[in-house]
């Protein structure tokens, strides 16, 4: 399924290698500086590559839990996602960390790596927020949304 043939390979692999960018201002503009990581503003195939590869990830992780229960015959698979935005919704606390431990470690396989402080949980027992579950990644612990709340594009 995410076979890519060798000549496409090697033609991004020598597209990459090279690739410098550089910053201007009204009055300065930086020495021509090699990109090693991110997605490059208006580079047409860093964003698909991106993509891409986040889709290989969470297909790796998202055997380590079932779909959520929403009740009745209602269902969700237990990863979302939308480019490096991951909603990881389980039924079970378990599941939960199950699901965490994998991502972990393959987004630190892929030199990736999550920022904890952008992160939050929120844990619901019986209808109610649990103040007591918690949860860490990259070793950190998230911050809950009762004590930090999620802020979208900004605010």
């Amino acid at each position: 399924m995410y076979h890519v043939p060798e000549v496409i390979q090697v033609m991004l692999d020598d597209y990459f290698s090279g690739f410098h960018m550089r910053f201007s201002t009204n009055n300065y503009t930086t020495n021509w500086i090699n990109l090693e990581v991110g997605i490059a503003m208006g580079c047409t195939i860093s964003p698909i590559l991106f993509v891409m590869a986040m889709d290989v990830i969470l297909k790796a992780a998202e055997g380590s839990a079932s779909p959520a229960n929403l009740g009745g015959e209602c269902s969700m698979p237990p990863l979302k996602a939308f480019m490096d935005d991951t909603t990881i919704i389980c039924s079970k606390e378990e599941e939960t960390r199950r699901m965490l431990t994998p991502l972990d470690d393959l987004k630190s396989w892929c030199k990736m790596e999550f920022k904890p402080k952008k992160s939050h949980s929120l844990s619901i027992r019986r209808g109610k927020v649990d103040e007591a579950t918690t949860f860490t990644v990259a070793e950190q612990r998230t911050p809950k949304v009762s004590q930090e709340p999620v802020k979208s594009l900004g605010r």
